[in-house]
């Protein structure tokens, strides 16, 4: 893949391999899920890796499901950054942190719109609300907001 050319399907980003074990890092966070929706959340990944690569600064989020497949990818460090220099923008980094008050509807407009401008078609599924996890429950404690607006997580109380 050349710098400004994407494949015409996310998944084309990395080998076969490659997301045959991104697909197996989200089946084995998550027990329950078919190989198929495993597969479809690390192709959202892929893309919105892609989206916030051509668009560093544009405060792109991925919904919770999607954040699932992008935890996958970044377990896979090598591939990951070779997949950001492939892509040829910027190096996407990850802010974990979790709080659902930090959702905002606008961001995964404006994530969607990115991967749509880059000629991919969003999983309209597996881009919703964070309160909406009766349509795929994940094992991803994220919630990522505007400008990067991410709390971490509280630290626990012990007794």
């Amino acid at each position: 893949m050349s710098v400004g050319q994407l494949p015409v399907i996310a998944r084309g980003l990395i080998t076969d391999e490659r997301f045959i074990s991104c697909r197996s890092t989200v089946m084995d966070a998550n027990p329950d899920m078919s190989e198929e929706l495993a597969g479809r959340i690390v192709e959202e990944g892929l893309k919105f890796v892609a989206a916030c690569s051509r668009n560093p600064g544009v405060g792109l989020a991925p919904s919770r499901i999607v954040d699932e497949g992008w935890h996958a990818l970044l377990l896979h460090t090598a591939m990951y950054a070779e997949l950001c220099k492939e892509l040829g923008g910027a190096f996407v980094h990850h802010f974990p942190g979790y709080d659902p008050t930090n959702y905002d509807p606008e961001i995964l407009d404006r994530t969607r719109q990115a991967i749509a401008d880059l000629g991919y078609v969003a999983d309209a599924r597996l881009w919703g609300e964070p309160s909406d996890e009766t349509l795929v429950p994940v094992a991803a404690r994220c919630q990522h907001a505007p400008d990067c607006a991410i709390r971490p997580m509280p630290k626990p109380e012990w007794p």
